[in-house]
């Protein structure tokens, strides 16, 4: 298949990427890259839904990879998977027979092995420079659901609808579950079980990137997980923290330790982000180099810093990520850069992931959590416009339209945007830029 027809009909379904930030999917599609890397490490504590549905559709998010590879014109494809994924690896390696250009690289259980920075060097033994992009040293990254969903748009004809969510945590039958999107959060975690706490926070996403909602909160195309826990668990209180009083409190008790800077996995690949300067020149009020903020553009956001490295248990991250934001609001634009070495004791800054989650608390929620092929059945659902990086799609709807599960609701926007469709079966209760509603038959 031609790369221009791939894009059409990545664009088309409404295809982004499924693990983390959107980006549309045909945005990636190029004939520059030699090298096509899948997903399949899940980082975070408790998701596991990656793993679950390659070890069940196998065949065909194979057969899409090597696709995609040959119209790329890439030499090879590589699966990253963790090695403790043991069910998974057996599947792949009985399908790989009849790819030869597909390989497996398996990585040590540690975090964040999913940030595709760290993923390229871990496959490749390229680093991606401060400010660049996978493309540039050759390589493209897709997650395990978002060849999936490109396998079932290219063969089946099939629109992306609903999303894979690990429902974990505080809840008698965890599950992993294919969910409508749009579904509510206290819909969604409905259809897995009941609650076993009192007073429920839910964490959307992962433990350590994930980000609190409320059982409102709808389901999009990059929903992994709803993660339930007691409200005073201690990651929902770090996630309501005060950011003046973290402030305050770096001023107070940062010892300069560097423990936040030498665990940092972006940093020990040579890019220029050092949490402990920052932390020194907040604590003092020191403007007198202006690169130490400037170099928070190039933080992962993975939260080491904060909720593993730091021992007075203070928050790098959170106050990166201000100043980070304050960058991008003054429309600065981060600048590639010439990474430092290697650092030699990479190996040794690794977190294994099973010490992680005991610091995190989540030990006792590290359970089974089935895959569930079938997709629930929900009768309300407000789709957002816009769940990709870009452009939001524009309704295409009015109020009053019966609609069918699949059809477009939503057309991509000029630039980098992808279609929206809906669901459920139904009828439009209301329309706007933002979403659009849409009751059950």
């Amino acid at each position: 298949m031609l790369i221009e027809e791939l894009k059409s009909i990545a664009r088309e379904k409404g295809i982004v990427g499924a693990g983390g930030a959107g980006f549309p999917a045909y945005a990636k599609m190029t004939d520059k890259a030699d090298t096509v890397i899948l997903n399949c490490v899940e980082c975070e504590p408790l998701l596991k839904l990656h793993r679950q549905l390659l070890a069940v559709h196998t065949e065909e998010i194979i057969q899409m990879l090597d696709e995609v590879r040959e119209s790329f014109g890439a030499k090879e494809a590589v699966v990253g998977i963790k090695s403790e994924y043991k069910t998974t690896i057996k599947a792949l390696k009985e399908v790989l027979v009849d790819y030869p250009k597909v390989r497996i690289c398996e990585l040590k259980p540690a975090y964040p092995m999913g940030d595709e920075v760290v993923l390229i060097y871990e496959a490749t033994g390229r680093v991606i420079k401060p400010g660049g992009l996978p493309i540039d040293e050759n390589v493209v990254v897709y997650n395990v659901e978002t060849m999936y969903n490109l396998y079932r748009a290219v063969h089946l004809d099939i629109a992306v609808t609903n999303k894979l969510v690990s429902i974990v945590g505080e809840i008698d039958t965890p599950q992993t579950i294919r969910v409508p999107l749009g579904t509510s959060v206290k819909e969604a975690v409905a259809l897995a079980g009941n609650i076993t706490t009192e007073r429920p926070a839910y964490l959307m996403g992962g433990p350590m990137m994930g980000r609190l909602g409320t059982e409102n909160t709808v389901i999009t195309k990059t929903t992994n997980a709803i993660i339930i826990l007691p409200e005073n668990h201690k990651l929902v209180t770090q996630a309501e923290k005060n950011l003046e009083l973290e402030r305050r409190r770096a001023a107070s008790s940062c010892c300069q330790c560097k423990s936040c800077t030498d665990m940092c996995s972006r940093h020990a690949l040579g890019h220029p982000i050092e949490p402990h300067r920052i932390m020194r020149a907040v604590a003092n009020h020191d403007v007198s180099d202006m690169s130490v903020f400037v170099n928070t553009a190039y933080c992962s956001g993975c939260g080491i810093c904060e909720k593993y490295a730091c021992p007075q248990g203070l928050s790098p991250k959170s106050i990166i990520q201000q100043f980070k934001a304050g960058l991008r609001g003054a429309g600065v634009r981060v600048e590639k850069v010439e990474p430092a070495p290697v650092a030699e004791d990479r190996e040794l800054r690794k977190v294994p992931v099973g010490r992680m989650a005991a610091r995190l608390g989540l030990s006792a929620y590290n359970v089974p959590a089935p895959f569930q092929e079938t997709t629930q059945i929900t009768k309300f659902v407000k789709i957002p416009m816009s769940q990709h990086i870009g452009a939001p799609a524009k309704p295409i709807v009015v109020k009053g339209d019966k609609v069918l599960k699949g059809q477009k609701i939503g057309e991509a926007a000029d630039g980098l945007s992808v279609c929206i469709h809906c669901s459920i079966d139904g009828v439009v209760e209301k329309v706007t830029e933002k979403e659009v509603v849409v009751r059950g038959n």
